[in-house]
């Protein structure tokens, strides 16, 4: 898949009320950081019953945001994986002071929620856990500058072509590679595994 085959999942009304959830919201997450996973396995590292997490993935399948892997199980277990887009929320495509407003800002809090949290766990746990440098090659960085709304718009085309290239590229587990997230910040996220050498 190149970059201009990737598609992208506009949120509206509808998708808002399939994604408008504090499980589904960590589902996903997880999924795209860890990749396809059980019910069971989600539940496990999200400190749910596998009955709630089958639950929101079926739900999360309704709206077009998950997919079955059918090339990974054995039959009795269903895996699960994040659809390959990019999924686009505009609190603005909204009325204010509707329902729909309320749900996208409640949407994006869990989202930026999520984000400050595999930061802190990173921060936290990452100068003492992490082997072979992992740690110094990641960064936590701001710079500050003025620009003007056109500036920042072809600032921010230009670090997610380049982001989104690198997620295309290098989205197989290469032998050596561990779960990455790019904020900007760039550090490996805690809890994920290193993918092992090739024997």
């Amino acid at each position: 898949m190149t970059a201009d085959e990737r598609t992208q999942l506009s949120i509206d009304m509808t998708s808002l009320k399939g994604l408008a959830h504090p499980l589904r919201v960590a589902i996903i997450e997880a999924l795209s950081t860890f990749g396809a996973a059980t019910a069971s396995q989600l539940g496990e590292r999200l400190g749910e019953s596998s009955g709630a997490t089958s639950y929101h993935l079926r739900q999360l399948e309704k709206h077009g945001f998950v997919a079955e892997n059918t090339a990974l199980g054995n039959g009795r277990e269903r895996f699960w994986e994040r659809k390959p887009q990019d999924i686009s929320l505009n609190v603005t495509d909204f009325e204010p002071n509707s329902a729909e407003r309320a749900a996208a800002v409640t949407l994006e809090r869990e989202w930026d929620r999520s984000r400050a949290a595999t930061i802190a766990e990173f921060s936290r746990r990452g100068p003492t856990e992490l082997e072979d440098g992992w740690y110094n090659s990641s960064t936590i960085d701001t710079t500050n500058v003025r620009l003007t709304k056109e500036q920042l718009e072809a600032l921010v085309a230009e670090i997610h072509a380049i982001t989104l290239r690198y997620s295309l590229e290098f989205k197989s587990a290469t032998p050596g590679s561990r779960p990455v997230q790019i904020q900007f910040a760039a550090f490996p996220v805690m809890g994920g595994t290193v993918t092992p050498e090739a024997p």
